[in-house]
């Protein structure tokens, strides 16, 4: 943050203390700064992202959303991210932001994290295809389309694509991807809180075409709740991230899929495949990643990951 620069920072009643410690150092950074807390403005869950709101977006250089969102306001933070999209703004989105994640994936060495993340998104740009396995059974491979970009989001947010906070990834839309995915570490969106974590009851997904074929677990509400997410819209059970996690400081999952998917390894998601940035000419309402733990990677015929840990030097 630069002094002089105008913020927009949007928050709610649970994440309070979090966006008080946020106002508190923009202001010491000579921040001009207008902060909005969402349930002042309109019940929730959101039906849209309030006007004040967007209004307050259309004159600052920054926007900082630390927000514990709730089921179904996926449009709300569209259409803010439109906003930051078309005015190219700075924006870190700290979606369900815990004093756990601000201790820890926060604390992380983000030089470090660009520095790998710069290394191996160099590696996949030139790549045909990436394959990743698991102990537990995950063997997927992503054919990669060389239309669609590679984008980084190590932690340092510059005006070519808002990030996620704590940063620590590297992202496309795949081509295809077909194969066996043993989700061993979280599930995403309002699935994450109310399932946890998943190492004692796994979620294997079965992916041809680059669409969900079916889902098994254990836990059978986990898979049913799954599988009715996916299946929300015609390209909700669609492959529309392939990613990596490159955050190096973060050692374990937590059950919050802000971090969790900064861990060191393979995570998906199924559904919209921000094409703004990617490329990807489709969309879908639903967006759901899913995180497994202590991959093997190869980029092609390089393995950049055995057991977890990345084989490139940071």
């Amino acid at each position: 943050m630069q002094p002089g620069e105008k913020v927009t920072l949007i928050t709610d009643q649970a994440t309070l203390p979090i966006a008080a410690s946020l106002a508190q150092e923009l202001a010491a950074n000579g921040c001009t700064w207008n902060a909005f807390v969402l349930e002042d403005l309109a019940p929730r869950p959101l039906a849209g992202m309030p006007q004040p709101v967007l209004a307050d977006m259309e004159s600052s250089d920054v926007s900082i959303f630390a927000v514990n969102v709730q089921r179904n306001e996926l449009r709300s933070r569209m259409q803010m991210t439109d906003v930051v999209n078309r005015r190219r703004m700075r924006h870190a989105h700290m979606v369900n932001i815990t004093p756990q994640v601000m201790c820890e994936g926060m604390r992380a060495d983000f030089d470090r994290v660009d520095r790998l993340s710069q290394k191996v998104i160099e590696k996949v740009r030139k790549a045909r295809a990436v394959r990743a396995t698991t102990a537990l059974g995950t063997d997927i491979t992503a054919t990669l389309n060389p239309e669609y970009k590679w984008l980084k989001t190590s932690g340092l947010i510059s005006r070519d694509k808002w990030g996620n906070l704590p940063g620590g990834e590297i992202f496309t839309t795949p081509g295809e991807v077909n194969g066996t995915f043993v989700v061993d570490g979280v599930v995403g969106d309002y699935l994450c809180a109310r399932f946890g974590l998943l190492a004692e009851n796994p979620l294997t997904i079965e992916i041809a075409g680059n669409r969900i074929v079916s889902c098994e677990s254990k836990n059978q509400e986990l898979r049913d709740e799954f599988w009715a997410y996916t299946h929300t819209d015609e390209n909700s059970d669609r492959v529309g991230e392939f990613a990596i996690g490159t955050n190096v400081g973060v050692t374990h999952v937590i059950g919050n899929i802000l971090q969790d998917e900064k861990f060191p390894g393979i995570h998906i998601a199924f559904g919209n495949p921000y094409g703004e940035h990617t490329g990807a000419p489709w969309t879908s309402t639903t967006h759901i990643d899913v995180v497994g733990l202590r991959f093997n990677i190869w980029v092609d015929d390089e393995q950049i990951m055995q057991d977890g840990r990345f084989l490139i030097e940071s």
